[in-house]
């Protein structure tokens, strides 16, 4: 993979790669992953590996685009309750609750159930026509009810999500997702994704992607192993805290 600079214009992609690599050698040197900004990969192999069981990046990969897709287009408000579209549920539930405050698979249940119900398609179809087809995510489908997907969809997916075009996904739905939607609760959350140092958003406890906006990159990391103290580490290799802000 040729190595890019950032969009900052600062030469830091094979400073990155390096220290990346540093980390993985020691702790999981077979993993996947990738580094890159709007403009797709900057450093990292994963454009030449097959799919892979993404089965734990699914929230993030459907129900989350998915759900973002029926708000920008007004057939879904966050914070009217479920029961309001004819969804079981306590009445003070909505997809805001289940996206901000939720986790585990009730939550995700809960959500495709009701993307399901607003449109009268199957979740894996909604995501492949609204967002993974769009995308050119040519490669990623459900299969035994788990997900895969090559690196490579990955890589089309968060170069997107940093990219200023509004489609498939508006800048509004990645703006108001990447913003504390928990007020003074803890743990503090976006709609799905997860606040961490150095201005970075992260999905994931095994496989784990990661956005910043202020400085216009992301990560991947698909790690072979319980990666334990690598994910830290890893997120620190590819976000140091001395990293340039575009402007």
């Amino acid at each position: 993979m040729t190595l890019q600079s950032d969009r900052a214009g600062a030469p830091d992609a094979a400073g990155v790669e390096i220290r990346i690599r540093a980390v993985l050698q020691a702790a999981d040197p077979e993993a996947v992953w990738a580094v890159g900004g709007p403009d797709g990969p900057h450093a990292g192999p994963a454009d030449e590996a097959p799919a892979r069981d993404v089965g734990a990046l699914m929230p993030v990969l459907a129900l989350w685009p998915v759900i973002g897709s029926l708000v920008t287009e007004e057939a879904l408000r966050l914070h009217t309750p479920l029961t309001a579209y004819g969804i079981e549920a306590d009445a003070a539930t909505t997809a805001h609750h289940l996206l901000s405050h939720s986790t585990g698979p009730a939550a995700h249940t809960a959500l495709a159930r009701l993307a399901e119900h607003l449109t009268g398609v199957p979740l894996a179809e909604l995501a492949a026509i609204r967002v993974w087809r769009p995308l050119g995510m040519t490669g990623t489908a459900f299969a035994d009810g788990t997900l895969y997907a090559p690196p490579a969809d990955l890589v089309r997916f968060l170069s997107h999500l940093l990219s200023p075009a509004a489609q498939p996904l508006s800048r509004a739905w990645v703006g108001e997702s990447l913003r504390i939607r928990t007020g003074e609760l803890t743990p503090a959350r976006g709609l799905l994704w997860h606040p961490a140092p150095h201005g970075t958003w992260s999905y994931g406890e095994t496989a784990t992607v990661w956005l910043a906006p202020r400085l216009g990159r992301w990560a991947l990391l698909l790690p072979t192993r319980p990666p334990g103290p690598l994910r830290t580490a890893f997120r620190e290799a590819a976000f140091p805290a001395s990293a340039p802000t575009p402007v």
